[in-house]
C-alpha cells in the first residue's frame, strides 16, 4: 500500500514538471517591461522649452492693454499646444539653467482700431486687426522660425478679442510647424535651415 502511494506521488511530481516544461509561464516582469514602451511612445525625451518675451509695439500706437492681453494670450496658447516642456514668462530666473530652450519674440508691425459700435451696425467696416512678426529663435539667436501673424475680429465681439484670435494664430503656426530636434546643434539646424530656404513665411486670417 505504501508502494502504490510513493508511485502515485512520483506520477503527480513528474506530470508537474512535464505541464511547466510544455506550457511556459509569462514572467511579471515581461508584463510589466510591455508598459512603459507604450507609454513612452508619447513622450519626447528632447523636449523644447520656449522663454515668451514682453510683445514689442516698435513705433504702433498700441494701448498697454492690448500688449498685455497679447502676451498672456501667448502663454495660455502655446501652453495648450503642449509643444514645449516649459511655458516660462520674460524674467524667468529659472530660464538660465533650462536645457533646449527657444526665444518666441513678438513685434507688433501693423495695428487698426476698430469699432465695437460699427461692427454691431455692419459687416464691412469696424474691423479692428492686428499683424505682429512671430521669431522663434535659439539662445543665441539664430532664427527658426519667423512669420506675420494676423488676429482680426470682423463681426461681433470686443477689440481685445483680436489679440486672443492673435495669440491663438501664432500658436497655431508654431504648432504645425517642424523645428529641429533639441538634440541636434540648435545653430547648426538654424543654420542648415538658412541654407535651404526653410524659413517659411506664412500669414494666418
Amino acid at each position: 500500500m505504501k508502494t502504490n502511494k510513493q508511485t502515485l506521488s512520483r506520477v503527480l511530481m513528474l506530470a508537474i514538471v512535464m505541464i511547466s516544461v510544455v506550457v511556459p509561464h509569462r514572467p511579471f516582469a515581461q508584463t510589466a517591461d510591455a508598459k512603459p514602451s507604450s507609454a513612452t511612445g508619447n513622450s519626447s525625451p528632447g523636449q523644447w522649452s520656449v522663454l515668451v518675451e514682453k510683445v514689442d509695439p516698435s513705433d504702433i500706437n498700441l494701448a498697454s492693454s492690448f500688449q498685455i492681453a497679447i502676451y498672456e494670450g501667448l502663454l495660455d496658447e502655446l501652453s495648450k499646444t503642449k509643444r514645449f516642456k516649459r511655458v516660462l514668462r520674460d524674467g524667468d530666473r529659472t530660464a538660465s539653467e533650462a536645457p533646449n530652450l527657444l526665444i518666441l519674440k513678438t513685434t507688433v508691425q501693423k495695428y487698426t482700431a476698430g469699432s465695437e459700435t460699427r461692427r454691431q451696425v455692419t459687416t464691412v467696416s469696424g474691423a479692428t486687426k492686428l499683424t505682429v512678426r512671430s521669431q522663434l529663435l535659439t539662445r543665441d539667436g539664430k532664427i527658426l522660425l519667423e512669420r506675420p501673424v494676423d488676429g482680426n475680429v470682423r463681426l461681433m465681439g470686443s477689440n481685445l478679442r483680436a489679440t486672443h484670435n492673435l495669440a491663438r494664430n501664432v500658436a497655431k503656426a508654431i504648432k504645425q510647424s517642424s523645428l529641429p530636434e533639441p538634440s541636434f546643434s540648435a545653430s547648426t539646424a538654424a543654420n542648415n535651415s538658412a541654407e535651404s530656404d526653410d524659413i517659411v513665411v506664412v500669414e494666418f486670417r
